[in-house]
């Protein structure tokens, strides 16, 4: 049975495991092994979710099977590189499942409840980031209304990969 709740400061070491593992399973291919390991010192370290836990705008969800945590989710203020970003804007920040568990819609169960949580929060409008040749989250985020509306790059090292900035219109 998978349960979701919400992650608090106590659990920082174990999202940081999460956070490294998902991200080493989905792209890991991608990188140098230099670029990769600076990127997860810096992006997913314990100290790293630390301070996402701590900012009050953000929140954090956990897909938790009764042995372990299978996914994560981080939603808040949006903080991309968005020309005129709306003062009111949120962002889904991460959203990542282990391979393991793919294919039960942990991530779409994610996505739903992060999306419910902005919502409530009077985030409006909604946007996220997503690496340009992740076709399958840029159907996922289709499905939800989200439309590509600009692209930036994205650091990992010292590679740029390309992200395309999706946005939900204002609901």
């Amino acid at each position: 049975m998978i349960t979701f709740r919400r992650a608090t400061a106590p659990d920082s070491a174990a999202l940081a495991e999460l956070g490294r593992s998902t991200f080493v399973e989905a792209f890991g291919h991608l990188y140098r092994p230099e670029d990769l390991e600076a990127f997860l010192g810096e992006a997913h370290s314990v100290a790293a979710f630390r301070r996402i836990l701590e900012d009050d705008h953000n929140v954090v969800l956990v897909a938790q099977s009764p042995n372990r945590a299978l996914g994560y989710g981080v939603a808040g203020r949006c903080k991309l590189p968005v020309e005129h970003l709306e003062s009111r804007a949120g962002e889904i920040k991460r959203l990542y499942v282990r391979a393991e568990a793919r294919g039960q819609q942990l991530g779409t169960q994610l996505l739903d409840r992060l999306l419910d949580e902005l919502v409530r929060r009077e985030y409006d409008p909604l946007y996220v980031g997503v690496w340009s040749e992740n076709f399958g989250a840029q159907r996922l985020y289709a499905r939800y209304g989200f439309l590509k509306v600009g692209e930036y790059d994205f650091a990992v090292g010292n590679q740029m990969d390309r992200e395309f900035i999706l946005r939900r219109p204002p609901q």
